[in-house]
């Protein structure tokens, strides 16, 4: 790109946090979820043919079809409570964010127990549904008198404390494991509130919907969360009076601090030779005399005799082996 170029088109901040964007694939599965949601509330508000199959269903009373299994049923409901659901998971939450050095794991859950209360809680004192075994008039709709079990609240618990597993998991293997265990979860406690008669069926839809609405708009939620985070670590500094290290900072470990500290001494060493002077041995370096180096050809060897090197004014060669010492010098003469 040129240079007018980028004049012309000056990049953003990297600091600006933009709104995270839907895929193309939640994108329409939130839009389709809402829909079905939205359909669900003008068909129980109509008293449409949904509210006529509530009827049906809870005339045939599942719970005395099959008394069976009425009592494993009851404690499997329990997965959809959100008191023992939201603790169990706040428990391995807690765990992960602990191993982790982050809040977000427990940030996610609470953002997401919290958007549940106020979007499920209006939506159920707002419309006043009562459940089955209150129910007054056949084939009415049950509406603004005084319930509040429309949507069913065990359901979407059940989607939301699950899901946000299969929302946080590292890998796409533990996420799609993760998802299939929810829904199935979820599923399960669903049908296991019409069996027991404490739902209508359409409570059990719209708390489906609701929940799955609920996990799909959570990374609209990511910034605020972020900065929920900084201004809890900022807060919990502030307390304890020390200063907030950014993200990219860790403490020195020891082994760290030691390799700077010899550093340092090697250092001052070094600056003390420069000066003449002669450093003190560090407890545990080896300490040598101070010396200057030179380089190969300024050496010569040395023998406890003294040097190997022949005097200057020594200019005659010895002669053969085994010729005296006269001999040589007769030679040398004649």
């Amino acid at each position: 790109m040129r240079t007018d170029d980028k004049l012309r088109h000056p990049a953003e901040p990297e600091t600006a946090q933009a709104l995270p964007r839907m895929s193309r694939t939640r994108g329409l599965l939130f839009g389709s979820t809402l829909v079905a949601y939205v359909a669900i509330v003008v068909a129980v508000l109509t008293t449409s043919k949904l509210v006529t199959l509530d009827w049906q269903v809870m005339m045939f009373r599942p719970y005395k079809q099959w008394p069976q299994i009425h009592a494993f049923l009851d404690y499997f409901v329990v997965l959809g409570q959100r008191g023992p659901t939201a603790v169990i998971v706040a428990v391995w939450l807690g765990w992960r964010a602990w191993r982790q050095r982050t809040l977000h794991p427990l940030l996610v859950l609470g953002t997401s127990l919290l958007l549940l209360n106020v979007t499920v809680g209006s939506v159920k004192y707002g419309l006043g549904r009562l459940g089955p075994h209150y129910a007054t008039t056949a084939g009415s709709a049950e509406l603004f008198a005084g319930g509040d079990i429309f949507p069913s609240g065990h359901t979407a618990n059940a989607v939301v404390t699950w899901g946000v597993l299969a929302y946080l998991a590292t890998t796409p293997w533990v996420r799609r494991v993760t998802s299939v265990i929810a829904a199935l979860l979820a599923l399960g406690v669903g049908m296991t509130t019409i069996y027991l008669g404490t739902h209508w069926v359409s409570d059990v839809l719209l708390g489906w919907a609701a929940g799955l609405l609920i996990l799909l708009a959570l990374p609209w939620f990511e910034p605020l969360m972020a900065s929920s985070e900084q201004w809890i670590r900022s807060a919990w500094a502030r307390r304890r009076g020390t200063a907030v290290l950014p993200a990219t900072i860790r403490p020195a470990s020891p082994a760290m601090a030691a390799s700077q500290v010899t550093e340092d001494s090697e250092a001052d060493r070094d600056s003390l030779v420069v000066s003449g002077r002669t450093p003190n041995a560090a407890p545990g370096v080896p300490h040598h005399t101070v010396r200057p180096h030179t380089t190969r050809h300024e050496r010569s060897p040395v023998t406890p005799a003294g040097s190997r090197r022949p005097p200057a004014e020594r200019s005659a060669r010895p002669g053969p082996l085994g010729q005296s010492g006269a001999g040589r010098g007769r030679g040398t003469a004649g």
